[in-house]
């Protein structure tokens, strides 16, 4: 990992073990919006019980968190674009902490709805705000390597939120609400001590100036939205996540369909619960591979500017095939019903050996998950790549709302779409069948990334350009403006 150096040290730091610091607190807090967002799908059942309605009530739930999250992410993103970073994040993580804490309370299905929406409205925060701050800690060259432990943290949490809330709110579904409170408050301690870098810091076109004692003190303005929309790689890097996340937001019903498929074969709700969980939480293991899409972006990017583009356009394309293997290879469940989840979890990961049908389930899995995971550190690599420093949180915010929208209507959709394909196909076929149908949204996205790498080259030269341009005037004392001829 390289870490941008230069610029005044400010604050109790700014040495390399604090910035590694700071760059480890982000990435670990940005998985925390994804840990809330999967607590609840396992929980789909007992939560729907205790509340009195149905599992597709909980279903839109999780939708309305998805897409509020991204609508107040491109607020937090613009007010972060133009003022202090920091303690806009404190204040984001404190309300996602209110709003878990109070659906761990909650007595009905509005109040519900409600905390879960507050706790959305800081979540929104975390993301936007935070990856604009770890693009100003790390070098261009690495930031794919990087981006892909950000995007590696957020699949994890998705990981967490599901194992979290299946063995430890077996038995009360209120306990992992309860938990992540309390891990939202040590987040917001652990964001007072990191560092607070200079916008563009990262950049080797800035580095010399800022380092001098210049600042780069351009903050985005209304003005610059045409401009941003203008650059064709932004348009298509935020319109993919459409169709990407329709996919991807369905996916957060593999916890149901593999519970489904051990109440199919016998086992109670409780039991299946578990076992839906660990099933899910052991295929969805092949994100850790977007290392290596980070590490693959990075080498290409560094022999042609299309690189990262491309990496994530293959990637996404060559996972369908496994995607349905996946769904559709049938799974015999062998463990004991009733029993604790420590011996359930045991006996599934005994399974991937002894049952080959759930050796092969986990290979396909893996593969599936590690090509398309080749999608998140590119992206992100690519958004801070095509944009100058004051701009980045805003387009991220903006290509996340694009995302949150598309898993929402992936999340929401795809509940109604299995009850639609239940008079045909018995549970848990009606699952399998509907998870294969939302990853034909894959194709367009795939489509969308090589329309990318033909734009990117000509964008990433321009920002170049404006940097150069920047720095020049910041030597001469003239870093305060630039008219609109320069960009």
């Amino acid at each position: 990992m390289t870490l941008a150096t230069g610029g005044p040290v400010r604050a109790w730091g700014g040495s390399p073990a604090h910035r590694f610091y700071s760059v480890v607190v982000f990435v670990l807090l940005a998985s925390l919006d994804n840990v809330a967002i999967g607590l609840v799908p396992p929980l789909y059942g007992s939560i729907a019980d205790a509340l009195d309605v149905s599992r597709r009530l909980l279903g839109l739930v999780t939708a309305a968190n998805f897409l509020v999250s991204a609508v107040a992410a491109v607020g937090w993103a613009y007010v972060g674009d133009r003022t202090n970073r920091k303690p806009l994040l404190l204040v984001g993580t404190l309300i996602w902490a209110f709003g878990t804490g109070g659906s761990a309370v909650a007595g009905s299905y509005p109040t519900f709805l409600a905390a879960q929406v507050v706790g959305a409205v800081g979540l929104g925060a975390v993301g936007s705000v935070g990856f604009s701050v770890v693009t100003d800690l790390i070098s261009p060259r690495r930031r794919g390597l990087v981006m892909s432990f950000w995007g590696l943290s957020q699949g994890v949490g998705t990981l967490a939120g599901t194992l979290v809330g299946g063995l430890l709110g077996a038995a009360d579904w209120r306990r992992p609400f309860l938990l992540l409170t309390v891990v939202g408050l040590f987040a917001t301690a652990a964001y007072l001590f990191t560092f607070d870098i200079q916008r563009g810091q990262s950049e080797p076109e800035l580095a010399d100036r800022l380092a001098g004692g210049a600042e780069y003190d351009h903050r985005i303005s209304r003005a610059d939205l045409p401009r941003i929309l203008g650059r064709r790689t932004n348009r298509w890097l935020i319109l993919q996540g459409l169709t990407a996340q329709a996919a991807f937001g369905s996916l957060v019903w593999l916890p149901v369909l593999f519970a489904e498929r051990a109440e199919a074969q016998g086992y109670s709700t409780a039991t299946a619960v578990v076992v839906g969980s660990v099933f899910a939480t052991l295929f969805q293991l092949g994100g850790v591979f977007s290392i290596v899409g980070g590490l693959v972006g990075d080498a290409l990017q560094r022999r042609t500017p299309s690189g990262r583009a491309m990496v994530a356009a293959v990637g996404i394309l060559a996972a369908l095939p496994f995607y349905l293997v996946l769904f559709f290879v049938p799974i015999r469940i062998d463990v004991p019903d009733g029993a604790g989840s420590g011996t359930i979890v045991r006996a599934v990961l005994a399974s991937v050996l002894t049952e080959p049908t759930v050796g092969l389930s986990l290979l396909a899995a893996l593969l599936a998950l590690a090509l398309t995971s080749a999608n998140s550190p590119n992206w992100f690599a690519l958004i801070a790549d095509v944009n100058p420093p004051e701009h980045r949180g805003t387009v991220y915010s903006l290509g996340n709302l694009v995302n949150g929208v598309g898993r929402a209507t992936g999340n929401g959709l795809v509940g109604v779409v299995f009850d639609g394909l239940r008079a045909t196909f018995p549970p848990p076929l009606n699952y399998a069948v509907g998870l294969a149908a939302f990853q034909l949204f894959f194709v367009p996205t795939g489509i969308m990334y090589w329309l990318a790498a033909r734009s990117s080259p000509r964008d990433i030269a321009a920002v170049r350009v404006l940097l150069r341009t920047r720095a020049k005037r910041m030597r001469y004392g003239r870093g305060s403006s630039l008219d609109a001829a320069g960009e």
